[in-house]
């Protein structure tokens, strides 16, 4: 655990609490589309002074946030299946710790309780993780296995592969009872961050875990994005 928590520190000081010294060159590649999340184009991309991070929304206008006060968390969908270098144990793993880490972030609001049936006021929140990679044109996802990107991103950082690997974080909040899309979020970690952060499957959870929050409060913004 120990391990763990200076991981997570030194990757939340490098990925996600660093700011950008100059614009990312990736910056200007189209959205990816993994087909998690019910309709891609109501998002719209935020500023973020993350480094190697980019970050869309979506959230739906004329809905009072205040009548929705438990909320049921979907088991989280990771894009991962037992390899040789990745165990089922490493993958149960870390679907456990991303999972206590979305109760956790549900739980540091406050005013939000964790149910398991739908009902008045009770919305579902989803997220899925996968892995992706850049090439000259655009983002593709689903080339890679989230984890399994994690421990191959040295072949990236020694030159070996010319794309550029990627982490995808997307969320969506829906009404429990009748399905309606409430919010959306997607945020990518690319680059120079995702390399230097990744390596193993500890180095991945912790990764994961600060990219999810950030997911999370993103799909969760009240602020109507006007789509």
């Amino acid at each position: 655990m120990k391990k763990l928590s200076l991981l997570a520190a030194s990757i939340t000081a490098a990925v996600l609490l660093a700011a950008c010294s100059n614009a990312p060159k990736l910056a200007t590649q189209s959205m990816p589309r993994s087909g998690f999340l019910p309709d891609y184009g109501l998002l719209v991309p935020i500023s973020t002074s993350v480094q190697d991070a980019r970050i869309w929304r979506y959230r739906i206008a004329g809905v009072n946030p205040g009548s929705y006060t438990a909320v049921i968390l979907a088991p989280i969908y990771l894009n991962q299946n037992a390899t040789k270098e990745v165990s089922a144990d490493s993958i149960e793993r870390a679907k456990a710790t991303l999972q206590a880490s979305m109760v956790e972030a549900v739980n540091s609001r406050g005013n939000i309780k964790i149910v398991t049936q739908p009902g008045p006021g009770v919305a579902r929140v989803s997220v899925g993780i996968t892995g992706a990679e850049s090439s000259a044109d655009s983002l593709q996802p689903w080339n890679f296995t989230p984890i399994g990107l994690a421990m191959n991103a040295a072949a990236y950082a020694g030159g070996v592969n010319s794309k550029t690997p990627a982490l995808l974080i997307e969320s969506k909040i829906t009404d429990s009872q009748s399905n309606k899309l409430l919010g959306e979020g997607l945020v990518t970690v690319q680059g120079e961050s995702f390399r230097t952060a990744s390596g193993s499957v500890d180095s991945f959870i912790a990764m994961a875990k600060k990219a999810v929050k950030v997911a999370l409060e993103t799909s969760a913004d009240p602020t109507p994005t006007g789509k």
